[in-house]
């Protein structure tokens, strides 16, 4: 009996449904082979097309040589062949092509390419030697000396460098023989266990030298790994050889000298931020002719309930805000509860625009900051994310809504603010005191909107407010993003402001820091990327958003019209 199908994932267990095709295989009748000599030829059965369509076909040099041979029949004393083998065996009959058919090439044959790694994409991702799927990875020296001055110290970068290098020693390891030609035929990627990579890692083992332009100086690290580029497209002319660099001057200057370079992508959530899920969904307006046949409404809790079912439907989100403007109707503003097969529960929203039902005497000015409020004092939703540009009201509303849910209703103990501490100009060194006095400074965001929250009636006179600001900062936690690994939040409510400059990685740490009963709320506007080789399609924040949109437990909006005053509304357009 042949052996069932292996896993297609690393660490997964055999599906129960392999051993079932495997015995039908097994049990299926073996065909009678042609005994004449004048047999069709026989070709190899192509293999099955992996899901990105690009890898090697396999060789079966043995399987076309039992082809070409001719079938002879068993004697009917000796012992059969078993089915399965037989089967294999078996002549496949080839038909012609119809006249007038092109026979493309297949991309599993194409040969693959050979990627030259700069320094900053293994700094930038220490898993990217497995990313390229069949294409082969060629290592410089130099970016081997570039690595090992940057494996000390505790920074995100040099613990990047830490990894790449048990990655190396790992795959060197894995040599049956540590020998120059060994090591020259290059290391298979998956055989440390990424089956995902299908190439060969190659480093440098001789000196290739290439002249340079004279303008280059030849001792700088970025000239010689170009050199290198250089040397293999001389070496291999059959074969594309690709300098991947997160360096934008590096790639510049490689299409300067006629070599082929490529930013390192894989990182990227979305290639164009426009693209981003936004939260917030216009309904058509045909909306009611269209769904209000089928539709079922009803009362609960004093918001309205709309089940539909129509086209719709496959387009909507769970915990989408959807919304329906029409001039001489009355308007609808609803979110998305439930989506249970080719059906939609749509819920009317409360209205955070009135001063009834103000958060801690903030109201909602635009049609996304009530969708945000509706969102922020929701108990069910565990992770938030708002995003905007400059003066939306992103830090106001999630302060006030923690402020309600902490003071009057007892939901959370305390609220934790974070950031990341990125200056936008020089830095002004080292800050005295304790973590969070350190971290004052990068809080002026939040004194601002806490002197406009806790202002309070100014009957109080200068004690009232005093004792009102004492009690508010008694609650509010200010925590640095350098002591965050290894904690576990209960009961709180975490607000991550700034949250662009984030990579995946530390939203990721941040994230999962989450106990029982702990909201997370994420902030930040993705046109202010303050960190190096971050961008809007990189961001931590993008990622997040892009992974947990349609989880019944979190929810996004955009916030698209400034509230802050008409002066830096007027300089965010034109300015």
């Amino acid at each position: 009996m042949p052996l069932p199908k292996p896993p297609t994932k690393r660490a997964s267990r055999l599906d129960a449904t392999a051993f079932a095709e495997t015995l039908a295989v097994s049990k299926a009748p073996t065909p009678r082979p042609a005994a004449t000599p004048s047999a069709a030829p026989v070709a190899a059965a192509p293999t099955k097309a992996s899901k990105t369509g690009r890898r090697r076909a396999d060789a079966q040099p043995a399987l076309d040589a039992t082809a070409s041979a001719p079938v002879q029949q068993t004697p009917a004393t000796s012992f059969a062949h078993p089915p399965a083998i037989a089967a294999a065996a078996a002549p496949a009959i080839v038909r012609p092509k119809a006249n007038g058919a092109k026979s493309s090439k297949p991309k599993s044959l194409e040969a693959p390419k050979l990627f030259v790694l700069d320094t900053n994409v293994l700094m930038h991702d220490p898993m990217c030697l497995f990313r390229f799927e069949e294409h082969d990875i060629y290592l410089p020296m130099i970016t081997l000396e570039e690595l090992d001055g940057h494996k000390k110290g505790m920074s995100e970068v040099a613990r990047n460098v830490r990894q790449v290098s048990r990655e190396l020693d790992a795959l060197a390891a894995s040599l049956q023989s540590s020998t120059l030609e060994e090591m020259a035929k290059g290391l298979p990627l998956a055989h440390t266990g990424h089956r995902e990579a299908g190439g060969k890692l190659f480093f440098q083992t001789q000196l290739l030298d290439t002249p340079l332009p004279a303008g280059l100086p030849q001792g700088k690290a970025d000239n010689q790994i170009l050199g290198v580029v250089q040397a293999l497209k001389n070496l291999q002319p059959s074969r594309e050889v690709v300098l991947v660099s997160k360096d934008i001057n590096m790639r510049i200057k490689a299409r300067a000298l006629g070599l082929a370079a490529e930013d390192y992508r894989n990182d990227k959530t979305l290639e164009d931020s426009d693209l981003l899920y936004t939260g917030v969904q216009a309904l058509p307006a045909d909306f009611w002719e269209r769904h209000g046949k089928t539709m079922e409404s009803w009362q609960q809790g004093g918001l309205t309930y709309y089940r539909i079912s129509g086209p719709l439907v496959p387009s909507l989100l769970v915990n989408e805000f959807v919304y329906l403007e029409a001039p001489g109707a009355a308007p609808l503003y609803a979110k998305v509860t439930e989506i249970t097969g080719k059906s939609a529960v749509l819920r009317t929203l409360k209205d955070f625009g009135h001063q009834k039902n103000s958060v801690w005497g903030v109201t909602a000015r635009n049609r996304e900051q009530n969708f945000a409020l509706n969102l922020l004092t929701d108990p069910d939703c565990d992770f938030i994310t708002l995003t905007g540009t400059a003066g939306t009201g992103k830090t106001l509303m999630t302060l006030a809504a923690g402020l309600q849910q902490v003071l009057d209703e007892r939901r959370y103990s305390e609220i934790i603010v974070t950031r990341v501490t990125v200056p936008v100009g020089e830095d002004i060194g080292f800050l005295p005191g304790t973590e969070e006095e350190k971290m004052g400074p990068w809080m002026g965001a939040l004194d601002d909107n806490l002197e406009v929250l806790a202002r309070g009636d100014g009957s109080a006179g200068e004690w009232g407010r005093a004792a009102t600001n004492d009690l508010v900062r008694s609650k509010i936690k200010i925590k640095s993003l350098n002591f965050m690994r290894g904690r576990t939040f209960l009961n709180k409510y975490v607000i991550i402001d700034e949250a662009q400059n984030l990579t995946p990685k530390q939203m990721k740490t941040l994230i999962t820091r989450a106990g029982p009963g702990t909201k997370i709320v994420c902030l930040g506007n993705l046109a202010q990327i303050d960190t190096p080789y971050l961008t809007e399609g990189s961001s931590g924040l993008t990622y997040a958003v892009d992974r947990f949109k349609g989880w019944a437990h979190s929810g996004h909006v955009t916030l698209a019209r400034g509230e802050r005053s008409r002066l830096a509304d007027f300089a965010s357009e034109v300015l």
